[in-house]
């Protein structure tokens, strides 16, 4: 609006004094230094973390692998590099082979009944009234928070051939012949045990992540699966599948990886006995390293170990990606 003075000042043939510029909200800020170190400041405790706690550990032990580490080494502190010797003598070994086969075997039917039972108690959690799946659920957490010691020692008394309570029970049910019965009197049985006790202490977190993915699945897609006539295994085919099939991806390798590296369970139930006949790898690698003070064959051990699971690892990536490209698609 023009006042009284600038009117006259115009009349009077003077120019009116300028009005003051108010500054734009536009107006760029020159990024400097610290902006663009700012986010690698903030990256660097992470990555110092990862550094101490996984990449100096292993290299450690990649160069434990390349020694000749025993017990007279460790005490003097002597340095001996053997190169490849320690795994040249851990692949020439038939033990190991036949170590590597039966950790292989087992790994592999132990995730397949992990994820076929935590698959049916995730359909059964969807399915009950609230208060049944509660306590089913509470019952699970409490199944899964149990430490890994106290469950073998329940297992193993469960199991006992004197005193256990699964033999008298057979007994009470007319299976007379099972009076006595030694769980633990070979390899087979034993790892059966054990991968009994390792499905119990998996399957609720399993079960719990697919649940997640199946209650993620909207109300209407099953209705309108049952409006076109579908049943209950093509309605789980078309709607169910499609939801828990990433889930059940990730926890597949997740189970490999744990299944794979467990030790507390076999070596508390029988250090890998009788005879050897239940020994994995991980008891393996303990047997020779802390229990044979032969370190050096050990890294040699844990390296290979180390490399399966970095095979299994880069498959999973490759799995996640080519999905990622289907849904881009």
């Amino acid at each position: 609006m023009t006042s009284t003075k600038d009117v006259a000042a115009m009349l009077a043939g003077t120019t009116p004094p300028a009005s003051p510029r108010v500054p734009t909200l536009r107006t760029r800020r020159r990024k400097g230094f610290s902006d663009a170190v700012l986010p690698y400041l903030l990256l660097l405790p992470g990555v110092v973390a990862i550094g101490a706690l996984l990449i100096w550990p292993t290299l450690q032990l990649v160069l434990i692998s390349f020694r000749k580490l025993d017990l007279r080494e460790l005490v003097t502190g002597q340095l001996v590099w053997v190169g490849l010797d320690n795994y040249t003598e851990v692949l020439g070994d038939p033990e190991f082979w036949t170590i590597t086969v039966r950790t292989l075997v087992f790994m592999g039917l132990v995730v397949a009944a992990t994820l076929l039972i935590a698959l049916g108690v995730a359909l059964l959690m969807k399915q009950l009234n609230p208060i049944i799946r509660v306590i089913l659920q509470v019952t699970l957490v409490v199944a899964w928070a149990t430490p890994a010691v106290a469950t073998t020692t329940i297992f193993q008394w469960i199991f006992d051939q004197q005193y256990g309570i699964l033999n008298k029970t057979l007994d009470l049910l007319g299976f007379e012949g099972f009076i006595g019965h030694s769980w633990f009197g070979n390899g087979a049985s034993t790892l059966t045990v054990i991968g009994l006790l390792i499905t119990w202490q998996a399957v609720p977190f399993v079960a719990f992540s697919l649940y997640a993915g199946l209650i993620g699945v909207p109300r209407e897609q099953y209705e309108a699966a049952g409006i076109d006539g579908a049943g209950p295994f093509q309605t789980f085919r078309a709607v169910s599948w499609p939801a828990i099939q990433p889930i059940l991806t990730i926890v597949t390798f997740l189970s490999v990886i744990w299944d794979f590296r467990v030790f507390t369970q076999v070596w508390a139930v029988r250090q890998g006995g009788p005879d050897g006949e239940s020994t994995t790898l991980p008891v393996y690698m303990y047997l020779k390293g802390i229990a044979g003070s032969h370190f050096g064959s050990a890294g040699a051990i844990a390296m290979i170990m180390l490399l399966v699971l970095v095979v299994l690892l880069a498959r999973y990536i490759q799995l996640l990606l080519r999905s990622k490209e289907v849904d881009l698609k």
